[in-house]
């Protein structure tokens, strides 16, 4: 695909996702519009092509977000790997390299800042592709021609802690979720299963809350966290903090 055909996709016209989120997280909306006024919100754009770099930020102007670029200059994976990158709370990541090259640098991402939030912007998606960007730690997904009109509207719902994607596609995210750890035979089936501490941690998780912020309200230190963080994982059948979150959803949702 070249720079100018991947420009006018870019600029081309969006057909809005309808019902992003499922009515139990619409909490996030409002949270957004809370913070919304309070401070600009800090993004970094990575993207092997000036053209979206340039774009991008300038539909992320001021006063709402604080834009840094970094033009990707090699998309092998071995060197995004161990790519310096700047500090954001939220990355925006031109996912046009290869799956391998955009883990790397994911994966690259996530463990130098494991807080942050990432938004993927492609071509466009398939189904396993998406779940494994999702898996991998994306909180949204969209395409070219949807991230002209869609950006500044899904970067502060990210960063809040949500997830911007269709809600079919997260539906069939959890449900994969759901089969994967029900092939593994998930041990907890109930809330009385989990000690105090471990309720109260996995209620800050649903809250969205970082470790150092799960510490702090309750009180103990990081690595006590991240010790019931574990457990949970454990007891529950899943590797991530997303597809725990997901599943106690799906239970939720399911519940009568």
């Amino acid at each position: 695909m070249s720079v100018s055909e991947f420009t006018r996709c870019l600029m081309g016209s969006v057909a809005h996702y309808q019902g992003l989120l499922p009515a139990p997280w619409s909490y996030s909306l409002d949270y957004v519009k809370s913070k919304a006024g309070k401070s600009t919100l800090r993004v970094c754009i990575l993207s092997p092509h000036p053209l979206v770099l340039a774009e991008f930020s300038r539909v992320l102007a001021p006063p709402g977000f604080q834009t840094t670029t970094r033009h990707l200059d090699s998309m092998l994976g071995p060197e995004l790997r161990k790519l310096a990158l700047p500090r954001a709370p939220v990355y925006v990541v031109d996912a046009h390299a290869s799956p391998s090259a955009t883990a790397a640098l994911m994966a690259n991402l996530l463990e130098r800042s494991p807080s942050a939030r990432v938004l993927i912007v492609a071509e466009k998606f398939s189904t396993n592709e998406s779940h494994d960007l999702l898996r991998l730690g994306a909180k949204g997904l969209l395409t070219y021609g949807e991230a002209r009109e869609q950006l500044p509207e899904a970067l502060p719902l990210v960063a809040s802690g949500g997830f911007w994607v269709p809600r079919s596609l997260l539906s069939e995210f959890v449900d994969a979720i759901i089969n994967n750890s029900r092939g593994r035979r998930m041990r907890v089936e109930s809330a009385a299963e989990l000690s105090r501490r471990e309720q109260e941690v996995l209620d800050c998780l649903l809250e969205n809350l970082a470790n150092k912020e799960i510490a702090n309200k309750l009180n103990i230190s990081e690595r006590t966290v991240k010790f019931h963080v574990s457990n949970l994982l454990s007891k529950f059948g899943v590797r991530r903090r997303a597809d725990l979150i997901l599943l106690c959803y799906q239970r939720h949702k399911a519940s009568p």
